[in-house]
């Protein structure tokens, strides 16, 4: 069983800057993802990178603004999310795959999420 613990969420103002991490047991076998789901809204992807990190894309919604990493050694990865919006509020989830990092479709693990707040 494969389980997923996200932490980091919380309230900020627009503009600020906001790091969520994930925790897994051998993260190095898994391609891990973040998507987000807004209230009333379908959950939708926001980044993802490969197992070595060489390789990660992006939602063009957050490009620029966020970047994904990981540490394999710390069995964490990391969505550092600079000049936040109000749109970016949302429930933040974590995802891991045994797949490719781009079959967003498909990833396999999924944490419980964090709640990320952007007031304007």
């Amino acid at each position: 069983q494969v389980r997923l613990v996200e932490s980091g969420g919380k309230l900020v103002q627009a503009g600020d800057s906001l790091r969520l991490s994930c925790t897994t047991s051998d993260l190095q076998d898994y391609a891990m993802g973040w998507f987000r789901q807004a209230p009333g809204k379908e959950r939708e992807f926001v980044a993802a990178i490969s197992r070595s990190a060489r390789d990660a894309f992006y939602a063009e919604s957050v490009k620029g603004r966020f970047t994904i990493t990981r540490d394999n050694p710390k069995n964490t990865a990391y969505l550092q999310m600079n000049h936040l919006k109000p749109e970016d509020t949302a429930v933040y989830y974590c995802a891991a795959t045994v797949g490719s990092y781009w079959h967003i479709r498909e990833y396999e693990y999924w944490g419980q999420g964090t709640q990320v707040t952007v007031s304007s």
